[in-house]
C-alpha cells in the first residue's frame, strides 16, 4: 500500500500554474474536525494522491487499523463518489495508549490517512464523497459520522498545479506509514497464551515498539521488550487469538515496518538474561576499539604532545617511576570515563537531553578550554616554569611540566576530555547503546571505551623500558618543544573558534583579555598571581559569556540548503533524494569528512544533483537532538539519505567514504 502511494507522488512535483488550494469544506463533529485534502488541484491522469485529514479535540484519540483489545478503526464508504474506481487507504504507524485502563493502538490529536485514489476515467472530473465513521474516546467513547466531500476539475493529461501546504503535509503522514525495510523478524513463535519474537534492526533501538495484528477479532496484552542494539527479543500476552495471517508492525521512532509473521521457531526464543547477553559483549568490544582509535583522531593529537614532552623527560627515571607515570595517566582517562557516565546516568534521570560531545556546545566550557590550551602552549614554549609546593600542586601545573603523579594523571583526563568531540569508527554505535540502556551497562560501556583510549599509556606502563629507546635529551628537545607548542596553540585557536560560533565575538574578546592578563603576570614571573588568574580567569568568561548574545550560526553555503525535518518529508513526496549533513564547528570528524568526501569528486556532483540539507549542532538545538535520537544517535558526525527508495532513510557510517555515500544516493533514488 505505501509503495502504491509513493508512486503517486511525482505528480507532486510543482508546475508553473498558480498553486490552487485542493481540500474541501472542514465538517466538525463531536470532538473531531475532518476534511479531504489532495496534492493536485485537478485530475490529469489516473491516480490522484489524497488524505483524509483528522483533528482531535485534545485528550481524544481515534483508532489504529487493529484498534487493540477494545475500539473500531475507520469506516469509509465512497459510494457517494464519480469517476473513482477504487480508493487504497494507508495507515501511518500507531501509538499506544490507554483507555479504561485497556491498552489500544491509535493516533491522538491528529491523523492524515493517505489515499490512493484511482480514477475510472482520467483526465476527467473526478467528486470524492465519503461517509466516515469513526470511534473517538477520551473519558468516555463517542461514535462520529463526518460526510466529506471534494470536487477536482479533470483536465485531460495537461499539467496541475500542486497545493504545497496539502503536498508537505501528505509527504509528512505518508512517510509515518510502514514499509518493509529497516528491521527483519528472526523468529516467531505463537501459542493460546502468548506471542514470543525475535527481531533485528538496521539502526540501534532507542524506544521499539510492537504492534501485532491477526484478522479482525485478535488482541495482544501490553509487550514485554528486551532491547540490545540492533537486536529485539519480546513476549505479548495473547489476550483473544485470532484466525487470520500474523502480522507484525515494528515502530522505532521515525522508522516503523510491518512484516509478515509465519511462525519461524518451534520454540520460543529465550528471554536476553537482563538485556545484557551478546548485545552488552558487542557494544563492550566496540567501546574498547572505538576508544583505541580515538587516540589517532586530530582531537586527541594536541594533547598527545604534552605526554609526549614527559616521555622524554622521564627517559633517566627509573622504571618504577616510568610505570606509575603512564598508569597515572590512564587512571585519569579511566577516571573521567567513569565521572562522565555518572554525569550522563544523573542527566537521563533528571530529564535532560545528553549526547556525545555536547559540553563543546557551552560556550563557558570552551572559554575555559581556550585558556587551558593556550597555557599549556606557553609552558611548552617556555615562557614560564611551573614550580609550586606539593601541598600546592595543580593539575594544570603538573600536567604542563610533565611532573607527579597528579600531574599525570591531569594530563590523562585532558586528553579524555579532549576526545569527546571526536567520532570515530565504532564509537557511535557503542555511545548509542550506553544512552539507551541502564546505569550500569552505560558505566560499563564508557569504562571500556576508556580502557583504549588509555590502552597505548597502558602498554608503556607494562614494558617501561620503552621510553629508554627514546633519544636522549639535547638541543633538539627545545625544537620539538616549539613544534608541540605550536601545535598545542593551533589547538587553542581551533578552540577559539569554535567559541565565536557557539557565544560570539564578545566571548572571544573576553577570553583574550583574560589571557593577556594571565600570561603578562607569568612573564613577570609572578607565579602566586598565576595561580589565582587561572581560578579567576575560569569564573570570568564564565560570566562574561552568559549575557552575551550568541554569534548567528553559519548559513550554509553552495548547494546546502538549511535542515529542515518536514522539508525531507515534503522533498521525498515529490520525489526527490535528500542529504542530511548533521555536523558542528566543534567536529573535526564532520570537517574532515566535508573535506576529504563530500566536496570532493564524484560526491560533490551528485550532492549537486539533489537536495543537499545541513544540520548546524554548534549550540543546542533540540530539533537536531530529537532528530539523532529518533535514528538511535547521540553523536555526530550523523549523515542520512533519504529518497522515493528509502523514505526512512539510510544511515552513513561515523567516517564517510566515497562508495558508502554513492551507493547510499544510488539507493535511495530508487
Amino acid at each position: 500500500m505505501r509503495a502504491m502511494i509513493l508512486r503517486t507522488l511525482p505528480f507532486l512535483i510543482l508546475s508553473a500554474l498558480p498553486t490552487i488550494a485542493a481540500e474541501s469544506d472542514p465538517v466538525r463533529g463531536h470532538a473531531t474536525e475532518g476534511r479531504l485534502i489532495a496534492a493536485e488541484n485537478a485530475v490529469s491522469g489516473a491516480t490522484v494522491t489524497a488524505g483524509l485529514d483528522l483533528a482531535m479535540d485534545e485528550g481524544w484519540k481515534t483508532y489504529w487499523r487493529s484498534p487493540g483489545e477494545v475500539g473500531l478503526p475507520p469506516a469509509l464508504d465512497w459510494s457517494g463518489s464519480e469517476n473513482v474506481a477504487s480508493v487504497d487507504l494507508a495507515f501511518p504507524a500507531p501509538t499506544r495508549f490507554t483507555a479504561f485502563d485497556i491498552e489500544n493502538y491509535g493516533y491522538a490529536d491528529e491523523v492524515v490517512f493517505p489515499l490512493a485514489v484511482t480514477a475510472e476515467s482520467p483526465g476527467e472530473p473526478m467528486r470524492l464523497s465519503v461517509r466516515a465513521d469513526l470511534l473517538v474516546c477520551a473519558d468516555l467513547c463517542v461514535p462520529e459520522s463526518l460526510d466529506l466531500s471534494l470536487d477536482l476539475p479533470g483536465v485531460g493529461g495537461a499539467d496541475v498545479s500542486v497545493d504545497a501546504e496539502a503536498a508537505a503535509r501528505l509527504g509528512d503522514w505518508i512517510a509515518r506509514v510502514p514499509g518493509e525495510d529497516g528491521f527483519a523478524l528472526d523468529a516467531v513463535h505463537l501459542t493460546e497464551d502468548a506471542l514470543t519474537l525475535t527481531a533485528t534492526s538496521d539502526a540501534p533501538l532507542t524506544d521499539p515498539q510492537i504492534f501485532p495484528e491477526q484478522g479482525d477479532y485478535a488482541s495482544f496484552g501490553p509487550p514485554e521488550i528486551v532491547a540490545d542494539g540492533r537486536t529485539l527479543w519480546a513476549r505479548l500476552p495473547v489476550l483473544n487469538p485470532g484466525e487470520g495471517a500474523l502480522d507484525v508492525t515494528l515502530v522505532d521512532g521515525a522508522r516503523a515496518a510491518t512484516l509478515p509473521a509465519a511462525t519461524l521457531a518451534d520454540a520460543a526464543p529465550l528471554r536476553p538474561g537482563g538485556g545484557g547477553g551478546a548485545g552488552l559483549w558487542a557494544a563492550l568490544g566496540a567501546a574498547l576499539l572505538g576508544g583505541l582509535i580515538l587516540n589517532v583522531m586530530p582531537c586527541v593529537l594536541p594533547v598527545l604532545s604534552i605526554k609526549l614532552t614527559s616521555a622524554f623527560d622521564a627517559r633517566d627515571r627509573t622504571p618504577a617511576q616510568v610505570r606509575a607515570g603512564f598508569l597515572a595517566s590512564a587512571a585519569g582517562i579511566v577516571g573521567f570515563f567513569a565521572a562522565l557516565a555518572g554525569a550522563v546516568v544523573a542527566a537521563r534521570a533528571a530529564g535532560v537531553v545528553v549526547g556525545w560531545g555536547v559540553q563543546f556546545q557551552q560556550p563557558a566550557f570552551l572559554a575555559a578550554m581556550v585558556v587551558l590550551m593556550a597555557l599549556f602552549a606557553a609552558n611548552l614554549f617556555g615562557l614560564f616554569e611551573v614550580s609550586l609546593p606539593s601541598s600546592a600542586q595543580t593539575a594544570l601545573g603538573t600536567a604542563g611540566q610533565g611532573k607527579g603523579l597528579w600531574g599525570d594523571a591531569a594530563t590523562g583526563a585532558f586528553a579524555a576530555v579532549m576526545a569527546t568531540p571526536c567520532s570515530a569508527p565504532f564509537v557511535g554505535s557503542a555511545v548509542a547503546y550506553a544512552l539507551t540502556r541502564g546505569a550500569g551497562e552505560t558505566l560499563a560501556v564508557f569504562l571500556a571505551m576508556g580502557l583504549g583510549l588509555a590502552l597505548p599509556y597502558l602498554v608503556v606502563a607494562a614494558r617501561p623500558a620503552l621510553v629508554r629507546r627514546l633519544p636522549r635529551p639535547g638541543r633538539w628537545m627545545g625544537t620539538v618543544r616549539t613544534a608541540l607548542g605550536v601545535l598545542m596553540a593551533a589547538a587553542a585557536v581551533w578552540i577559539a573558534t569554535v567559541l565565536h560560533a557557539a557565544g560570539g565575538v564578545w566571548a572571544v574578546a573576553a577570553v583574550a583579555v583574560v589571557l593577556v592578563v594571565i600570561l603578562g603576570a607569568v612573564a613577570l614571573r609572578r607565579r602566586p598571581a598565576l595561580v589565582g588568574a587561572v581560578g579567576l580567569a575560569v569564573a570570568a568568561v564564565a560570566v562574561s559569556v552568559v549575557p552575551t548574545a550568541p554569534a548567528a550560526v553559519a548559513s550554509v553555503s553552495g548547494a546546502w540548503e538549511p535542515f529542515s525535518r518536514d522539508g525531507i518529508s515534503a522533498r521525498v513526496a515529490a520525489g526527490e533524494v535528500v542529504f542530511v549533513d548533521v555536523t558542528a564547528a566543534w567536529c573535526l570528524t564532520c570537517k574532515a569528512n566535508k573535506r576529504l568526501v563530500l566536496d570532493r569528486g564524484d560526491v560533490a556532483d551528485a550532492l549537486g544533483e539533489v537536495t543537499a540539507m545541513q544540520a548546524d549542532w554548534t549550540r543546542p538545538d533540540p530539533a537536531i537532538s530529537d532528530y539523532l535520537a529518533d535514528h538511535g544517535r547521540y553523536g555526530i558526525p550523523f549523515n542520512a539519505v533519504y529518497g522515493p527508495g528509502a523514505p526512512e532513510g539510510i544511515a552513513l557510517p561515523e567516517v564517510l567514504t566515497p562508495g558508502a555515500v554513492m551507493e547510499a544516493l544510488a539507493r535511495a533514488a530508487g
